[in-house]
């Protein structure tokens, strides 16, 4: 059985909704999931689990939110070599780059994207809550 973790954080709640729905699909395939606030992750924890969702919504200027979520993702991505990851997140301006900035980040570390990331512009559709469990159950 394989252990999942998804780890997210969220200011309106957009990208909680969007880690609960990821849960969801990881669940239906068996796994065991583990849902964890940003703060609470670091890299003492990363081998405990088979796969990693990571959730974080678009600030500033698309960026990654800069006080909890980089400053935990920073000190882990360089341990992320192999790793089968997933992303996703919300935003309420731009196109999208800070998630595209963030795979990169990812491929350079050489995590391994099992699947498309995605993203929501501002509340999750029903399509991108869907989109959600299919990133979960991509992971197992």
């Amino acid at each position: 059985m394989n252990n999942i973790a998804v780890v997210f954080w969220s200011g309106t709640g957009n990208t909680k909704t969007m880690a609960q729905a990821v849960e969801e699909g990881a669940k239906s395939k068996g796994a065991n999931v583990e849902v964890i606030n940003a703060t609470d992750f670091n890299k003492d924890k990363l081998c405990k689990y088979d796969g990693i969702a990571f959730g974080c919504p678009a600030m500033g200027a698309e960026v990654l939110e800069e006080y909890d979520f980089e400053p935990m993702f920073a000190s882990i991505e360089h341990s992320l070599s192999g790793k089968k990851i997933a992303l996703f997140g919300s935003y309420g301006w731009g196109d999208g780059q800070w998630l595209r900035d963030w795979e990169e980040r990812c491929r350079v570390a050489g995590a391994v994207i099992v699947t498309a990331s995605v993203k929501a512009n501002e509340a999750p559709s029903n399509e991108e809550l869907e989109q959600c469990k299919k990133l979960g159950a991509s992971l197992c």
